[in-house]
C-alpha cells in the first residue's frame, strides 16, 4: 500500500477559483506548492503580484511557500501528491503534457466527468495511466471556493483506500475553519459530485421556469433519492448519503447563489437558449457535460433517473424546459 508521508510537497493542476481556494488553504498550512498556470494573464499576475488576477483576485500568495509555472513538468518534478482541480472537460488536454505520473499520488478536487470518456477523474487516471486505487483519491464536500478563500466554516471529506494517507491528506487542507472528515467509499462521493451538479440545474430551471421554493423543496429532495439510488443500486456499498459529502454537496449546489449550475439552469428557464446560457457563464458548470455522461453511463445500469433524464432533454434534445418540467412534477 503506497504511504504518504509528513512535509509531502504538493502539485496543483488547475487555476480557477476552486484551485485558488485550495491552493490558499495550503499555504496557510505552510505547505510547499508548485502550481501549474496556464493562463499567461494569470501567471503573469502570480509572478509579478502574487494573485491570481482572475479568479479570488484579493487572496495574496507567498512566493516562498508557491511557485507558479507553465511547466507541468516542473511542477510533477518537485512534488509527490498531485492534486487535480482543473475542468474535468480539458483534463485530458492538460494532463497529456505530463512525461510521466510514476510514483504521485493523484488527488481529485474536480466534481467532473471526462467527456466522451464516460469516466470520473480517478476512473480516468486508474484506466488510461494505470494508476492504482492506492494512489488516488479525491477531495470533496459541500465547499464554495468563495466561502472556503474566506474562512467560512466548511466541511470537506477526504477519500481514499488508505486511512492513514487520508489522515495525512487531511492534515494538510484542514484548518479552524476546514473541518475534514475521512472516508474509503470513493465511488460513491465521486459520482454523486458528479450527479449533485445536474441537479442543480434543474433547480436552476425551476427556479428560472417561476417554481417556489415549495416545489424547489420537493425537487432537490426527489433528487436526492434519485442520488442514493443511483450510487448504491451501480455500486453497493456501507454509505450513509445524507452525510456531507453526499447531501451536504447536493444542497449547497442546489440552493446556493454561487452554484454556477443553479445559474446555468436559471439562465435557460428564463428562456435563454442552452448555447446563449453557456456563454454568459465565465466558469465551467460541470453538469452541463455530467448530464450527457451519466446519460451514457446509466445505460449500462438502466437505474429509474428521470430528473436527470430531464436536465438531459432540455440541454441536448431542444425540448421545452416548461414543458419537461411539468411532465417532470407528476413524477416526484
Amino acid at each position: 500500500m503506497y504511504k504518504i508521508i509528513d512535509n509531502t510537497r504538493c502539485g496543483v493542476i488547475g487555476y480557477g477559483s476552486w484551485a485558488t481556494a485550495l491552493v490558499h488553504t495550503l499555504q496557510v498550512n505552510k505547505i510547499k506548492v508548485w502550481w501549474h498556470v496556464r493562463n499567461e494573464e494569470i501567471l503573469e499576475s502570480m509572478q509579478t503580484e502574487g494573485r491570481n488576477a482572475k479568479y479570488l483576485s484579493d487572496i495574496e500568495f507567498d512566493c516562498n511557500l508557491v511557485t507558479a509555472t507553465d511547466d507541468i513538468n516542473e511542477v510533477l518534478k518537485h512534488c509527490e501528491l498531485v492534486l487535480i482541480a482543473t475542468p474535468s472537460a480539458f483534463l485530458k488536454n492538460v494532463i497529456s503534457e505530463a512525461s510521466s505520473l510514476d510514483g504521485k499520488f493523484i488527488l481529485s478536487a474536480t466534481k467532473g466527468i471526462i467527456p466522451d470518456d464516460y469516466t470520473t477523474i480517478t476512473e480516468f487516471f486508474n484506466h488510461t495511466y494505470g494508476i492504482p486505487y492506492d494512489r488516488l483519491g479525491l477531495i470533496s464536500g459541500p465547499s464554495h471556493a468563495e466561502e472556503v478563500s474566506r474562512n467560512k466554516l466548511s466541511y470537506l471529506t477526504v477519500a481514499c483506500k488508505d486511512v492513514e494517507n487520508a489522515n495525512i491528506i487531511g492534515k494538510m487542507f484542514g484548518s479552524n475553519a476546514v473541518r475534514i472528515r475521512h472516508s474509503e467509499d470513493i465511488y460513491g462521493i465521486e459520482y454523486s459530485a458528479i450527479l449533485k451538479n445536474i441537479y442543480a440545474l434543474a433547480a436552476g430551471i425551476a427556479a428560472g421556469l417561476g417554481y417556489g421554493d415549495n416545489f424547489i423543496a420537493v425537487l432537490a429532495a426527489a433528487c436526492a433519492r434519485e442520488m442514493t439510488r443511483f450510487i448504491n443500486d451501480s455500486y453497493p456499498f456501507e454509505r450513509d448519503t445524507m452525510d456531507p459529502a453526499y447531501m451536504g454537496d447536493l444542497l449547497v449546489t442546489s440552493y446556493s447563489n454561487f452554484s454556477r449550475n443553479r445559474r446555468l439552469g436559471q439562465l435557460i428557464g428564463h428562456g435563454c437558449t442552452v448555447k446563449s446560457a453557456l456563454n454568459e457563464m465565465t466558469m465551467v458548470a460541470e453538469g452541463y457535460y455530467a448530464a450527457d455522461c451519466i446519460r451514457h453511463i446509466n445505460e449500462r445500469h438502466q437505474i429509474p433517473m428521470p430528473i436527470a433524464d430531464m436536465v438531459y432533454d432540455v440541454l441536448y434534445r431542444k425540448a421545452s424546459p416548461r414543458k419537461r418540467m411539468k411532465e417532470l412534477t407528476y413524477l416526484l
